[in-house]
């Protein structure tokens, strides 16, 4: 993934671990749990923690992670990735907070229903963690599959939104 050069991040410190939450310019580029799969180093990217995009999101987090947000309002910034990938990151954000879906079925959403591996690892490279929720996404047989947060996340998430 290739991220603008206006990038800044801060750290949040969420129940479920540290974050990382980062912007640009244009919109929120990043939200991983610190060490998860395919977080790109960020070790670069300057600190500003009173960028207001920044703290807007970490509100919004705070406010979903307290069970009084169900739904996140903020500008997203997902150029990082491919036309493709984006598109399955747009097509996770039409899944219903306490909603789930498959991999099958998110790959038949976006016009390609043979594309399923391919889906999965889009999924799986999605830079914008919770808001953009990757996590709702579950195996054919609904069984917790893959998370770059880790699994015990994936459940924690789908439990808060009363999903599991």
């Amino acid at each position: 993934m290739k991220f603008n050069n206006t990038i800044v991040q801060a750290h949040y410190a969420s129940p479920l671990g540290p974050m990382i939450v980062a912007a640009t310019d244009k919109g929120i580029a990043g939200i991983w749990f610190e060490g998860q799969r395919h977080m790109p180093d960020v070790s670069a990217w300057p600190v500003d923690a009173g960028h207001p995009l920044l703290q807007r999101a970490m509100e919004q987090l705070a406010g979903y992670f307290s069970g009084s947000r169900t739904h996140f309002d903020l500008p997203l910034d997902l150029q990082a990735g491919t036309p493709f990938q984006q598109s399955v990151w747009r097509a996770l954000l039409a899944i219903a907070p306490g909603g789930t879906t498959s991999y099958g079925s998110l790959s038949e959403a976006i016009g390609k229903p043979a594309a399923v591996r391919a889906v999965g690892a889009a999924v799986g490279r999605n830079p914008v963690s919770i808001v953009v929720p990757c996590h709702r996404v579950l195996g054919a047989d609904g069984s917790l599959t893959g998370y770059a947060g880790g699994l015990e996340r994936k459940s924690a998430l789908l439990r808060l939104e009363g999903a599991a």
